[in-house]
């Protein structure tokens, strides 16, 4: 029942970030819905094929079969958690959407989700603030927010998400809850914050810093 946010510049990886751990809940047999309103659908499942058969997504599309086939009944055996991803176009969609398919995948498939993604918050609708309507950007996406978190609260699950830092935050080592782009009013709302950091060391190891900002 929580709303957790991973909070990084753009193109540190945030998706990827998602991707990644969406890769290994599934390997814990954990049911995952990941929705995404940046990515295409096929996109966000190349990333976490290429994290669940432990190859890169150039080599995922060069395999042989025999490696393939291989690769998906080791993945196979070890996992019994189901993966279902939906799109939809940027900025359509909000959480009254994300419930209809929540109670949608139910009813139809049998899908319960463990964890819901969410890719990412600021590019959500809002479900009770009409679009268009005379309202600044804190008070909406801190709506946003308190709606994502309703829903976590409703379905009993924990729901992650991502936002922008600002542009002082961007070449930023050293990320801080101010660094928040257009609503202090996320980090409010939110139960856990942490800040994605990279810098030109940390690539060069192949890394990313996780820094809690808040739990």
């Amino acid at each position: 029942k929580t709303l957790n946010i991973a909070l990084a510049g753009t193109g540190v990886g945030k998706s990827l970030f998602m991707c990644h751990c969406a890769s290994h809940n599934l390997t814990q047999g954990k049911n995952v819905l990941y929705i995404t309103m940046e990515m295409s659908e096929e996109k966000i499942a190349e990333r976490i094929d290429a994290n669940l058969l432990n190859v890169t997504t150039d080599e995922l599309t060069i395999l042989p079969k025999e490696a393939y086939d291989k690769k998906i009944a080791r993945v196979k055996e070890k996992t019994i958690g189901k993966l279902i991803i939906k799109e939809y176009p940027t900025a359509s969609a909000g959480s009254a959407n994300f419930r209809h398919l929540i109670n949608e995948l139910r009813i139809k498939r049998n899908f319960i989700p463990d964890i819901v993604y969410i890719d990412y918050l600021n590019i959500c609708s809002s479900s009770r603030i009409r679009a268009g309507s005379n309202v600044n950007s804190y008070t909406y996406v801190k709506a946003i927010a308190e709606e994502l978190r309703g829903l976590a609260v409703e379905f009993n699950v924990p729901v992650v998400s991502a936002t922008q830092t600002t542009r002082s935050g961007y070449g930023n080592s050293d990320v801080e809850l101010t660094d928040t782009s257009e609503s202090f009013g996320l980090p409010a709302t939110a139960d856990l914050m942490f800040a994605l950091i990279s810098s030109e060391e940390l690539e060069d190891l192949n890394q990313i810093m996780v820094k809690q900002l808040k739990n």
